[in-house]
């Protein structure tokens, strides 16, 4: 079976990955360090010397990063079928309603195809910061209620590998480029300590304002990765 019922037993214990509400500049660096113990904070871009050497840069990254989109493109609405399917009923037939994100934070996305080049890589760090934290509050919720649903697991984890890389290339584009080695994200709430219903219905937010969000996104970034 895919999915099995919240009685389920637990799969061992898991690093907190919840969302905080402290506020703080988030380092490059740190993030690429630490992106399973992020912090929520207002907009702020920093430029100067901090940048890590532009060796950082694979020679390819243009190209490892159109691929990491369109896969996350490509993916995203199987993921939120299968999340649904394993979160059983009310959320198989009322998803419409209990999946609505109109409730929920998520990063603003103003940018279009026609926006500049840096304002473009900035928007999409802190989506992809943003969702790269939500995956991993949606997969410690998962791996407590449906320890035993191993291909949502395995999407939710494989997601969440694809996020990090992403995020890692336009860290390394937006210091080689611009030199901005510091960006303020602003996360979402965690669902530690709520009910296992409002925790698959986060889930089911995030999830369901990310597969609207990516597409967007992949139209947008992609035609700004071409090499100039």
């Amino acid at each position: 079976m895919l999915c099995t019922s919240d009685n389920a037993v637990p799969v061992g214990q898991h690093r907190d990955t919840s969302l905080s509400p402290h506020t703080g500049v988030v380092p490059f660096v740190a993030l690429l360090l630490l992106q399973r113990r992020p912090v929520a904070s207002r907009a702020l871009l920093v430029t100067g010397s901090g940048c890590p050497s532009h060796s950082l840069c694979r020679s390819n990254v243009l190209e490892q990063t159109r691929k990491q989109v369109a896969v996350l493109n490509a993916t995203a609405q199987e993921l939120f079928s299968l999340y649904l399917k394993c979160q059983g009923e009310p959320f198989s037939s009322e998803s419409d309603k209990l999946c609505n994100p109109a409730g929920i934070f998520f990063p603003a996305f103003r940018v279009n195809r026609t926006s500049e080049r840096k304002e473009v890589m900035v928007a999409m760090y802190k989506l992809f910061a943003f969702l790269n934290a939500s995956l991993g509050n949606i997969t410690r919720d998962q791996e407590e209620l449906n320890p035993m649903a191993k291909e949502l697991l395995e999407r939710l984890h494989n997601t969440t590998k694809t996020t990090r890389g992403l995020i890692s290339n336009l860290t390394c584009l937006l210091c080689k480029n611009y030199n901005i080695f510091q960006v303020d994200v602003r996360y979402g709430d965690s669902s530690k300590g709520k009910s296992a219903f409002k925790k698959k219905q986060q889930g089911c937010q995030v999830l369901r304002k990310y597969v609207q969000v990516i597409g967007q996104a992949a139209r947008v970034l992609l035609p700004h990765l071409s090499p100039s």
